[in-house]
């Protein structure tokens, strides 16, 4: 870690640990920040586009079927960000179809979709954003995949360190706080992230996010973590009924920038290029999900007349809405879901392979798959093109002993 270039600030100070080495001591978080005239500008465009992407979802007769399609994107760009190869068809292959084991990036999706709809669930409910509840979305975050040995659903109990993959603490880009400072900085954010203080929401979300990568309290998941706080937070607030904002997509764009920021936040002790960044992907990923959703929208009415002028059983009708939550289905999976039998499904996805709605994509005469080429455009096309499903037949990353993905 460069020494030199971190000065004593109102974010923290380096100094020596007792073991010998330099760590990075957070203070407290601000309860107040003076915001600049800039700064000012950017946080209003970002709540304003944040409420019409909230009026949107609050317009939509059924919104629940957009918290699939959004979970999946968070959950994918997000870990994609810690360098997980896995696409949203891999993820939306692995949930329809039934396989007896699962690829480890895939795996790591998955879980993440998990734990943000349990972390939902939970702060929907009631349950206060605390540590308890951040240790139980770790948990399910690692369980089954790699890292998940190291103290999973727990707070680290030894030093951990950022840095190019494969390094050693002394040639660490970033080394967090020790153990007992650790416990300080991560009760002194429980109580910021539940007090309603004088900070506007979206400067008191970035803050938290900042302080949690600061902080680094797991021994691996750190970042995934963080990144998950950011929707809880707007959910539990009420700013959001549902999940619709996927930062991630933002972060991983700018993958080099949203490390370099969060570093120099440390280092100089000024959030101002921290708050415009973050500020700046609000309004992108907001407006960016809201034209995702009227895109949704208006496929699934433009299919549904015209499955309902051509006189389409009312199972085909089902199925067709339930491809925009998942755009792949199986035959076993209708029928689970439906409760129909295996001819009625098989009939139901036939009529709209006919129809040009559905693809079969396995050329295989059992355990087929199908998916909708259409309405995965509509809703992952642009971020998944060069994923497309086929027919079968710079020392800024993290590492270490214990980044913390």
């Amino acid at each position: 870690m460069e020494i030199t270039a971190f000065k004593s600030n109102e974010r923290g100070i380096v100094r020596k640990t007792l073991e010998g080495h330099h760590a990075f001591f957070p203070n407290p978080l601000p309860r107040a920040i003076p915001l600049s005239p800039e700064i000012i500008l950017e946080l209003e465009e970002g709540t304003a586009a944040l409420h019409r992407l909230a009026g949107v979802s609050r317009l939509l007769p059924n919104p629940d079927l957009l918290i699939g399609p959004h979970l999946r994107l968070e959950a994918v760009l997000s870990s994609r960000i810690e360098g997980t190869e896995a696409t949203v068809s891999d993820l939306l292959r692995y949930e329809v179809e039934d396989r007896s084991s699962i690829p480890g990036d895939v795996a790591e999706v998955a879980n993440y979709v998990g734990a943000l709809d349990y972390g939902l669930d939970r702060v929907k409910s009631g349950f206060p954003l605390v540590l308890r509840l951040i240790r139980e979305i770790h948990e399910r975050l690692m369980r089954g995949v790699r890292g998940e040995s190291q103290a999973s659903g727990e707070f680290r109990r030894s030093q951990n360190w950022i840095g190019p993959p494969g390094c050693l603490l002394q040639d660490a880009t970033f080394i967090p706080p020790p153990v007992d400072e650790m416990k300080d900085a991560l009760a002194d954010l429980e109580r910021f992230l539940n007090e309603p203080g004088r900070l506007p929401l979206l400067v008191q979300v970035a803050m938290a996010h900042y302080q949690f990568e600061a902080i680094h309290p797991f021994l691996d998941g750190n970042g995934r973590v963080g990144r998950l706080l950011i929707p809880l937070v707007l959910c539990q607030r009420g700013v959001l009924d549902k999940p619709l904002l996927y930062m991630s997509a933002y972060f991983e764009r700018n993958r080099f920038a949203y490390y370099d920021h969060l570093l120099m936040t440390s280092q100089n002790g000024d959030p101002t290029a921290w708050l415009s960044f973050f500020l700046k992907g609000v309004a992108l990923q907001s407006k960016d999900a809201e034209e995702r959703t009227v895109r949704l929208v208006d496929a699934q009415a433009e299919l549904r007349t015209r499955l309902l002028s051509g006189g389409r059983s009312l199972t085909v009708i089902r199925l067709a809405e339930m491809l925009f939550s998942s755009p792949y289905v199986t035959a076993p999976g209708l029928v689970r879901q439906l409760g129909v039998t295996f001819p009625t499904a098989q009939k139901a996805i036939e009529s709209l392979v006919e129809d040009g709605v559905l693809l079969e994509l396995t050329g295989k005469p059992r355990d087929r798959l199908y998916y909708s080429p259409k309405i995965f455009a509509a809703v992952y096309g642009d971020l998944e093109s060069e994923h497309e499903p086929e027919a079968e037949g710079s020392n800024h990353a993290e590492a270490t002993q214990a980044t913390g993905s």
